[in-house]
């Protein structure tokens, strides 16, 4: 991946691809991880196997091997059979980013109900129990919100390159 010289900005000459992946590593994403979800993105084939993806990217087959098992674990990759194939092929579904998000539900509620324990112990009085105030007011509007925004994402829409409906 080629880089700038000022470290972690884009150069000129780096691929989308390569861009992407770069933007993901600097939002958390492990770099291998981002590498392999890149690369599943950008690839005109429909499926790709672990090996393929190693040859690609110049990984060692466990790296690969560690990013296919996080980045399946979260719905953003799915194990796809191919008929006469022994080996495990690999694709982003069209959904992986509702399934992505419709995953949050549960992170969503784990830190509503963090934040109502924070209350009680800190005592809504306090300074400490104004911040989580304000942190279970927004948890508790992610709760109402998302499921809303997800249904809505699903509804058929004109405007989509998968002429006319969200798969």
């Amino acid at each position: 991946m080629e880089r700038s010289p000022e470290g972690g900005r884009p150069s000129a000459d780096m691929s989308p691809a390569e861009e992407l992946a770069l933007t993901l590593t600097r939002n958390g994403l492990q770099r291998m991880t981002a590498r392999v979800l890149a690369a599943l993105l950008f690839t005109e084939q429909e499926t790709l196997t672990a090996g393929e993806l190693g040859e690609r990217l110049r990984a060692s087959a466990g790296s690969v091997s560690t990013a296919l098992r996080t980045l399946t674990t979260t719905g953003l990759v799915e194990r796809v059979p191919v008929p006469g194939s022994t080996r495990t092929h690999y694709r982003c579904p069209d959904d992986a980013w509702v399934r992505l998000m419709s995953t949050q539900n549960e992170v969503v509620r784990a830190m509503l109900a963090a934040a109502e324990r924070g209350i009680e112990a800190a005592g809504d009085d306090s300074a400490a129990g104004r911040r989580l105030t304000t942190m279970r007011d927004f948890y508790a509007y992610l709760m109402s919100e998302l499921p809303l925004l997800l249904d809505r994402w699903r509804r058929p829409n004109p405007g989509t390159a998968a002429g006319g409906e969200r798969r």
